[in-house]
C-alpha cells in the first residue's frame, strides 16, 4: 500500500476515536510545549542578562583588593595609588576607585537602611550613572559633606517627607550631609560589589572622615577597546605589588563574564531540555497505550488484511504511521503552545521577544522520534498477529 493510503487510514481511523486521540495528543503537546518554552525561556532570560551587561561595554575591568592573609592590618590602596594606575597602560581610558562603609544612617530621627559608597566623579561616566535630579559628586568635592542617594533609598526618604529631596540634610554616623543628586534606577552588574540603587553615595575622601576603616577595596576601570585584558591584568597587579605589599587581587573582566554566561547558559539549556524531555516520555507512553488499545480492538481488521494478502511489513508500517501522526500533530501544536509561552514571559518581563528556531525544531523532531519509538512496539506486535486467531476474535 503507498504511503499516502497510509496516513489516510491513519487520519481517519484517529478521527474515529476523537476522545482517546485528543488525551493521547494532549500529552505530545504538553511535553513538546515543555521543551519549547523552557528551552527558549533560557534563552531569552540568558540573552537579556547579556544585554544588560554589554549595555555597560565590554571594555570594562574591575579588581576586588583583600588584605592577604598574615599581612599587617595598616596595609591599604590610597587614592593616588588608585588613580596612578593609568599610568600603567595608555590602554587604561578611566579609572573609578571605590570604597564600601557602614555608619548609622537616620533621616528626621529614623533609622535608614541603606550603604555608604565613597566614590569619585569617574565612577559616573565609567559605569554610566544617570542622574534623575541633581548632580553627581564632582572632583570638587574632596572632603565635602555632600550625599547622592540611589533610588531605592530616595524613595524610602520621600515617603518621610513632602518636600523636595534636594537640599535635605541625613545624618551619616553622626555627620549630616546635604543631598545634592538623584541617580536613575541603576541596573546592578558583576563590576561593582555594590548596589547603587540602595545606597548613599559621598565623596571618596569623605569616607576617611566617617569611618577610620574606610579603605580603596575594589576598582573599575574602562579600557580601550581590543585590549589585551589578561596581559593587562598582569600589569596592574605588578603594579599595585610594587606599591603595597601583602594585599591579594581578584579580577574580573568582560571576556570572562561574558565566556561563564555563554557556559552557564549551555548548561542550562540542556538541564532544561532534560525536563522537558520528560513530559515527552510521559506523553510517548500515552501513545504507545493508546495504540496497543487500538492493535486489540481491531484485531479483525488486521486478519483480514493478513488474509488477503497484507504482508507483516504492511501492518507494522500502518500502525506506526499513525502513532508518528499523531505524536506529529502533538508536536506541531506543542511547538505553538510553547512559542507563545515564551512570548508571554517576555511580554510580562519587558524583554524583547526574539524567536530561537532551535528549540522549535529540536521539539518537533523529538516528537516525532516519540512517535517512532512508542509506535514500534504495537505495530510490531500487530503484524505478529495470526490471521486465522484474529478473524476468529469478536
Amino acid at each position: 500500500m503507498f504511503i499516502g493510503t497510509h496516513i489516510s487510514e491513519a487520519m481517519s481511523n484517529l478521527l474515529s476515536q476523537k476522545l482517546r486521540t485528543f488525551l493521547a495528543v494532549l500529552g505530545i503537546l504538553v511535553g513538546t510545549a515543555s521543551v519549547v518554552a523552557m528551552i527558549s525561556g533560557g534563552k531569552l532570560a540568558t540573552r537579556q542578562a547579556l544585554s544588560q551587561f554589554k549595555a555597560l561595554g565590554t571594555n570594562l575591568l574591575s579588581v576586588q583588593i583583600n588584605q592577604a592573609s598574615g599581612g599587617s592590618s595598616q596595609q591599604h590602596i590610597n587614592l593616588q595609588e588608585a588613580l596612578g594606575i593609568k599610568k600603567v597602560a595608555p590602554s587604561i581610558t578611566k579609572v573609578a576607585p571605590y570604597t564600601s562603609i557602614y555608619v548609622p544612617v537616620t533621616f528626621k530621627g529614623k533609622n535608614l537602611n541603606a550603604g555608604i559608597v565613597g566614590l569619585t566623579a569617574a565612577m559616573m561616566p565609567v559605569m554610566k550613572i544617570k542622574m534623575a535630579q541633581g548632580r553627581f559628586v564632582s572632583f570638587l568635592d574632596q572632603y565635602e559633606y555632600y550625599c547622592v542617594l540611589g533610588q531605592t533609598t530616595y524613595k524610602n526618604l520621600k515617603k518621610q517627607t513632602g518636600k523636595p529631596i534636594i537640599g535635605q540634610q541625613i545624618d551619616l554616623g553622626g555627620n549630616f550631609f546635604t543631598v545634592i543628586g538623584v541617580i536613575q534606577k541603576w541596573t546592578p552588574n558583576a563590576f561593582l560589589y555594590a548596589d547603587l540603587n540602595s545606597s548613599i553615595m559621598v565623596p571618596l575622601r569623605t569616607t576617611k572622615l566617617l569611618s577610620k576603616y574606610a579603605a580603596i577595596n575594589s576598582i573599575v576601570f574602562r579600557v580601550k577597546k581590543n585590549t589585551d585584558t589578561d596581559a593587562l591584568q598582569i600589569k596592574v597587579k605588578k603594579y599595585f605589588n610594587e606599591q603595597t605589599k601583602g594585599m591579594q587581587y581578584y579580577f574580573q573582566s568582560a571576556k570572562a563574564i561574558i565566556a561563564s554566561l555563554v557556559k552557564q547558559q549551555n548548561i542550562l539549556t540542556l538541564f532544561l531540555a532534560f525536563i522537558g524531555s520528560i513530559s515527552l516520555l510521559v506523553g510517548g507512553i500515552g501513545v504507545m497505550n493508546i495504540m496497543l488499545v487500538s492493535v486489540t480492538e481491531r484485531k479483525r481488521e488486521i486478519g483480514i488484511r493478513l488474509a488477503i494478502g497484507a504482508k507483516a511489513w504492511d501492518i507494522r508500517l500502518m500502525f506506526l504511521i499513525e502513532s508518528v501522526v499523531l505524536s506529529l500533530f502533538g508536536g506541531l501544536l506543542g511547538v505553538i503552545l510553547g512559542v507563545f509561552i515564551s512570548y508571554a514571559i517576555t511580554a510580562v518581563k519587558g524583554w524583547p521577544f526574539t524567536m530561537f528556531w532551535l528549540p522549535p525544531i529540536l521539539g518537533f523532531s523529538v516528537s516525532a522520534l516519540v512517535g517512532i519509538f512508542f509506535g514500534f512496539y504495537p505495530a510490531y506486535k500487530a503484524s505478529k498477529l495470526d490471521p486465522i486467531q484474529t478473524l476468529r476474535a469478536d
